[in-house]
């Protein structure tokens, strides 16, 4: 994760961007006296809000955690995508 001021940011903000899509990697920008922003790519944002939305739900949270653990040890299957569709 980088940290840069707001002024780096803006002048640097292509490579920025670059990274957060390219490389997945966040960036804090700092402001002075103000709260800091962090720049992710849209794609990254997607997968943290489905996420975040799977989480909300306890039993669903559950199940995706026992899913978790059974395909840690072993016992679960590989489905493709394209097949739920």
């Amino acid at each position: 994760m980088d940290i840069l001021t707001y002024t780096d940011a803006r002048k640097q903000l292509k490579a920025v961007m670059d990274r957060a899509i390219h490389d997945r990697e966040e960036t804090v920008v700092t402001r002075s006296g103000q709260e800091a922003v962090v720049i992710v790519g849209k794609a990254e944002w997607d997968a943290i809000q489905t996420t975040l939305h799977l989480l909300t739900s306890p039993a669903n949270a559950a199940r995706l955690r026992a899913a978790i653990t059974e395909l840690e040890a072993g016992q679960g299957c590989a489905v493709d995508a394209a097949d739920l569709l």
